[in-house]
């Protein structure tokens, strides 16, 4: 895998044949106590030092990731278009601006695959203005299990007659596949994205905490909707991950949020491209 170019809200790789943007849609802060251990207690009074905390909070990147598959153009989460409950602070919405530094027009994107339906990852379907983020969306790409989620979205609600529901094993395109990883939530989904010998697993919400979460891959998330299946699928994920040529994409990894996995003495460590 190697980086191409990038700007202050995107960076493009090459992954076999294949081009991938990761997307910047900002950033947010949040508490440190929703980081769990096991019996869903919380990690705050024990967090090391490497943890970096924000004003006491923790600080996590917000990332889509963009394939280009010839002359398709797959977008994997939307971001959040600045539309989060006002708390967070206006720190997201970014995701077209990186579009544009990157040389890329929105109506270009005909296809987008969802993750998870989590706001922060599916709102950005929707400008701050209410129009359309990809007024020539022709695929949208839900997981089976959270089309209920979706639909019960009022801000996208004139899309939902658009959303198709998949299931793991899925071909997005001829390079890209569905991968069962629930537990964040009810249908959280990667994507493996294959060239040549290479591939890169856009993995949502897999990890949320990089400083501490490869080390200690048994802390789970706050919003994890089942804590012990979003650990198996973190687990999973890692020794997916540790196979040659593979890297990472994560929504909330440090931005750009690319990068490789590697495994020593039964834990792991995240380094980036």
């Amino acid at each position: 895998m190697k980086k191409l170019d990038a700007g202050i809200n995107y960076a493009r790789y090459a992954v076999g044949e294949l081009t991938v943007v990761a997307l910047r849609d900002g950033q947010i802060n949040m508490p440190a106590s929703l980081l769990r251990q096991k019996g869903n207690r919380s990690f705050e009074s024990e967090m090391p030092e490497q943890v970096e905390l924000i004003d006491g909070k923790l600080r996590l990147s917000v990332n889509a990731f963009l394939v280009i598959e010839r002359d398709q153009l797959i977008l994997i989460d939307t971001g959040a278009a600045n539309s989060l409950e006002p708390s967070y602070g206006p720190s997201m919405g970014l995701l077209l601006q990186a579009l544009n530094e990157a040389g890329i027009a929105r109506e270009k994107i005909e296809t987008v695959a969802f993750t998870h339906t989590h706001e922060d990852h599916v709102n950005g379907l929707v400008t701050a203005d209410g129009s359309d983020a990809f007024p020539n969306l022709q695929r949208l790409f839900v997981p089976k299990e959270e089309v209920p989620l979706f639909d019960n979205n009022h801000r996208l609600s004139r899309l939902r007659a658009r959303r198709t529901p998949i299931e793991n094993g899925f071909k997005l395109s001829a390079s890209i596949t569905a991968i069962e990883a629930h537990g964040h939530e009810i249908g959280h989904t990667a994507y493996e994205v294959s060239s040549g010998d290479e591939s890169l697993l856009i993995w949502g919400d897999i990890v949320h905490v990089q400083t501490i979460q490869f080390a200690r891959p048994e802390l789970t998330w706050g919003y994890d909707t089942n804590q012990d299946d979003a650990r198996a699928s973190r687990q999973r994920m890692f020794r997916r991950a540790i196979q040659p040529n593979c890297y990472v994409a994560g929504a909330h990894l440090a931005y750009p949020g690319v990068g490789a996995v590697t495994e020593y003495n039964d834990t792991y460590s995240y380094t980036p491209v």
